[in-house]
């Protein structure tokens, strides 16, 4: 009877002293958690921020295992299986592998948000870097992930015993799966090409099947296109190295816009210009560079081609721009010079 007593008594004690460990971990975490929150810290380490918010739960899930796995005896009684040991050793692989990619995107998180920021000459630069991390990070995030699971495997006897006869056929098998996931790997080695050759970053304006829009994600597999209208439109990455597209922003944002206008031969170009540059002058959205106004073509039905080119910072800008000038410049003939408005001159048959 003494004997089970003292059992039950260990075993509680063993109990106790794992729950006060797993405890002690998350006290431990939870303050490292508010000295990063602090303003001793916070207000001076860039990382702290970014640790704090991506690493906290992954952090205690860390901790918490790592502490059960180290405090914990399989042979205490009441403890159940050594199979928990095994179920405790992939817990903490998982959790770990959770945390160093929190990590790292924490750090890189700190460098994209002041890329972010950057205006001006250094913004192509800025949305070029930030492209290649991005896809870098997730590159990293896979190779850590297939790491992880290989590491989760060997801690089986069997996997660790079949491992000479997987190497054996490794070449076969890679064969096979680089057949299957052609596509996949494919589109893959195009993000990475487009990231690294400076093709397409992020925030890029671009005009792909017919529609304008911006790049607002670059992923290994697929691009996110934000249309004018705020639509969406998705494209593989293979679709950008396998087809034209255009890239309005790739070297600068500037850019120059046209307006045409078809009006009658008695147009007064001289003062439409001096409207033009009136007009433009006091435009926020132009850039105060280029402009212009040339009779570009008579067309068959009898009307003179005025096109009207001016500049602006980007391509939103030169669309409102456009559409400014066109509106002053119809209004203008309009009311100032209605006898240059279209007409179609008909020859009469003589009678």
């Amino acid at each position: 009877m003494t004997t089970n007593g003292g059992a039950v008594t260990a075993a509680a004690w063993n109990w106790a002293t794992l729950a006060i460990a797993v405890g002690t971990a998350i006290v431990a975490v939870e303050l490292v958690r508010r000295m990063l929150r602090s303003r001793l810290i916070g207000d001076r380490w860039a990382l702290a921020g970014p640790f704090a918010r991506r690493c906290t739960w992954p952090g205690f899930a860390s901790a918490v295992v790592g502490t059960v796995k180290a405090a914990y005896d399989p042979d205490m009684p009441g403890s159940g299986s050594h199979g928990f040991q095994r179920v405790l050793s992939l817990l903490l692989i998982a959790c770990v592998t959770w945390l160093l990619i929190q990590a790292a995107y924490a750090v890189t998180d700190v460098v994209l948000d002041r890329l972010t920021r950057i205006e001006g000459e250094r913004n192509r630069r800025a949305r070029r870097i930030r492209t290649q991390i991005a896809l870098v990070r997730r590159v990293s995030a896979a190779v850590v992930v297939v790491i992880a699971l290989g590491a989760m495997l060997f801690t089986f006897p069997q996997v660790r015993a079949l491992g000479a006869g997987l190497l054996a056929s490794a070449g076969i098998a890679g064969v096979v799966g680089g057949i299957a996931a052609q596509s996949t790997l494919g589109n893959m080695l195009a993000g990475l090409q487009l990231a690294f050759s400076d093709a397409l970053r992020l925030d890029d304006v671009v005009v792909v099947e017919e529609e304008w829009g911006r790049i607002e994600e670059l992923t290994l597999t697929y691009v996110a296109l934000r249309l004018w209208d705020e639509r969406r439109l998705i494209l593989p990455v293979s679709h950008f190295t396998s087809n034209p597209f255009q890239n309005w922003t790739r070297h600068e944002s500037r850019i120059l816009g046209s307006v045409y206008l078809r009006v009658d031969w008695s147009v007064p170009v001289e003062e439409v210009r001096t409207e033009l540059y009136r007009a433009l002058r006091d435009n926020p959205l132009w850039d105060q560079k280029d402009w212009t106004l040339q009779v570009t073509d008579v067309t068959a039905n009898g009307l003179v081609e005025l096109r009207a080119l001016m500049s602006a910072a980007d391509s939103a800008s030169a669309w409102d721009l456009r559409c400014d000038i066109r509106e002053h410049l119809v209004t203008f003939i309009r009311e100032k010079h209605p006898e240059s408005l279209p007409r179609l001159r008909v020859d009469a048959p003589a009678s």
